[in-house]
């Protein structure tokens, strides 16, 4: 009898034993494979993250540019409400689409500074940028037939008006920008320029889908022959000596340049759209029909 029980106690022990080792080996094959899944996880994460950086990076280095927001801001995009807190506005003024007949509304500095008026001149979601917009029933310059959302050059601090000569010192204006709508009918926008006291010296004019470098109302150079809306590029505009050479997309020459001497000159960026009422027909005469530009820096400099 006391041999039987011996017998069943030491079975139960290996039973036990038994037991214990299939728990130990459960345990290590749980641990192994938790740790396994959480070096996938990171993986992929880092991997998905080294992706979306290179994607970031492919967009942000379309222009080659200085980084486009504000270099005295370090905020996030949601935080930033104002165009001044994208672009350097010290020194410019806008002309607004709005407003009484042929007298257009102006913000000048120190109101600039804290100005944003929806949809015509307002910061983008991302915060990286500033959509001008002129629709084709905008109120319009007693000049001009066509509505502008559209920064002019200022100095001073913006109190006074910039004027400068092509023959004495050098002036240049650097625009990163893209053109995201043309109204529907006249499809043509202009969105940087050079303008003396009379008229337009040379602008950078979308005539979709050509983008021309225009001067006296001809164009003069086709720098894009298929240009999709939303496409990102940079101009330069440098006078010096009685030449007014534009470089596009950073080339090291410039794509055209202009031999005229001119005074009383001064930089305009934004969105001067090429059409109104007359042009576009009473149905499409409305807010839903214009241009649009977006800027994302714009740098003017004089030596």
């Amino acid at each position: 009898m006391k041999q039987h029980l011996k017998e069943l106690q030491n079975m139960y022990q290996t039973h036990l034993w038994l037991i214990a080792k299939v728990f130990l080996l459960l345990f290590f094959v749980l641990t192994v494979y938790s740790v396994s899944s959480k070096t996938n996880t990171m993986q992929i994460k880092q991997t998905k993250l080294k992706e979306k950086q290179t994607v970031t990076k492919t967009h942000t280095a379309v222009a080659n540019v200085n980084p486009t927001v504000n270099s005295e801001s370090s905020l996030q995009p949601a935080q930033v409400t104002y165009p001044s807190q994208v672009l350097s506005l010290t020194n410019w003024k806008i002309t607004l689409p709005t407003g009484p007949s042929e007298n257009p509304t102006e913000i000048k500095q120190p109101e600039l500074a804290t100005f944003s008026i929806d949809p015509w001149f307002v910061v983008m979601p991302e915060g990286n940028g500033v959509r001008f917009r002129a629709a084709v029933n905008g109120v319009t310059t007693k000049g001009s037939g066509y509505p502008r959302s559209e920064l002019r050059e200022m100095t001073n601090n913006g109190t006074e008006k910039a004027s400068w000569s092509s023959t004495e010192g050098i002036h240049t204006m650097l625009q990163d920008l893209a053109i995201t709508a043309v109204p529907k009918k006249k499809k043509h926008v202009v969105a940087g320029q050079i303008h003396d006291k009379d008229d337009d010296v040379i602008v950078i004019r979308l005539e979709y889908p050509n983008l021309y470098v225009k001067v006296n109302g001809k164009n003069v150079y086709k720098l894009d022959s298929n240009y999709t809306l939303g496409k990102r590029f940079t101009v330069k505009f440098v006078a010096e000596g009685g030449l007014t050479k534009v470089y596009y997309n950073n080339s090291e020459n410039p794509v055209y340049t202009l031999n005229k001497k001119y005074s009383d000159a001064y930089f305009k960026t934004g969105a001067y759209t090429q059409s109104n009422c007359s042009k576009e027909g009473v149905l499409t005469c409305n807010e839903n029909n214009y241009g649009e530009v977006i800027v994302y820096n714009v740098t003017v400099a004089h030596q």
